[in-house]
């Protein structure tokens, strides 16, 4: 485990949020080695239950995101319920899913579908109104895009609230074949964010059997990640994007049968995919790299955007 390389001593502090947990306090090893990383490199990171795809184009690359959920959806039945967990961010692959289900005439009536994540506001998910709104997102470029005649049924669509315990009941109407999300600049999935760096975690992050104890739940978010929602949904108007978020948890994370995580380019970098892909790879699972402890889930795929890995050397701008 990673924490062991610090023989027991303070790690650094961040560079970016020092009461934060988060990647700049690994160990430099973990990180020299990741930036060096080519794309040969990457499709040999795969190891029995962490899978690495490629692919060439981003129309490819989006299709392929979207048939995820035609592959689930297509082996729900009466007696067997299914779905899948998607995130927003990436979107593009959301009209594609409506298209193709309405091309294949797929009845989505035992059909399931679970929201990762949307922003709290005094103690309350946002409204569908809300322009930031994750719902407000899957809604309109995906499910009501979709025949009245194949929709899914509306109480099959579990988006996550307030009402955490409501939520998490629906984990056990239908089984999760996948969780498919992106990569922030923090390495999270959803908004499984780094810990703040407080109480018995001030010297050291939470061990991973603690950190994958928390389901969904209401979390402050990381500075990076409000900086990183301000610039990709607001146009770096940051007093604009919530503090507070619900997302699902690695208890959650767990129930799916696979997790399947996208990387365009448009979220993170090419640090940044390389770094949680060497370390799952690798099984060095480290609460301050939250994607890192993906590393002892059974089923777990990487799917990048060749065009968008790119490279850490220096260069200036």
């Amino acid at each position: 485990m990673a924490n062991s390389h610090h023989n027991g001593s303070v790690r650094p502090e961040s560079k970016i949020a020092p009461g934060w947990w988060d990647y700049t306090t690994l160990d430099h090893a973990i990180l020299d080695d990741a930036t060096k990383l080519t794309i040969t490199d990457l499709a040999h990171l795969s190891r029995p239950g962490f899978k690495i795809c490629l692919y060439d184009s981003v129309e490819d690359f989006y299709l392929a995101e979207a048939l995820e959920y035609i592959d689930a959806w297509k082996q729900a039945t009466p007696d067997s319920p299914c779905g899948i967990c998607g995130p927003i961010g990436p979107t593009e692959q959301l009209p594609l899913v409506a298209r193709l289900v309405n091309a294949m005439e797929l009845d989505l009536s035992h059909a399931h579908f679970w929201g990762m994540d949307e922003w709290i506001v005094n103690g309350r998910a946002v409204p569908p109104d809300f322009p930031l709104s994750f719902a407000k997102a899957d809604m309109e470029l995906c499910f009501n895009r979709i025949r009245d005649d194949l929709k899914m049924p509306s109480g099959n669509i579990h988006f996550p609230s307030e009402d955490i315990d409501a939520f998490v009941a629906t984990w056990n109407d239908a089984r999760c074949l996948v969780m498919q999300g992106g990569q922030g600049d923090v390495k999270h999935w959803a908004f499984n964010d780094p810990p703040k760096r407080e109480g018995r975690y001030t010297d050291v992050p939470p061990p991973p059997e603690v950190y994958r104890q928390l389901g969904t739940r209401i979390v402050d978010l990381h500075p990076m990640t409000l900086m990183q929602n301000a610039r990709t949904s607001g146009g770096g108007a940051s007093h604009n994007v919530p503090h507070h978020a619900v997302t699902v948890g690695p208890q959650e994370t767990w129930k799916a049968e696979k997790v399947s995580i996208w990387h365009a380019g448009m979220h993170d970098n090419p640090f940044g995919m390389r770094l949680t892909a060497f370390m799952i790879s690798k099984k060095i699972a480290d609460s301050a790299v939250p994607m890192s402890l993906l590393a002892d889930h059974p089923n777990v795929q990487f799917n990048y955007l060749i065009s968008a890995f790119g490279h850490c050397e220096v260069e200036m701008h």
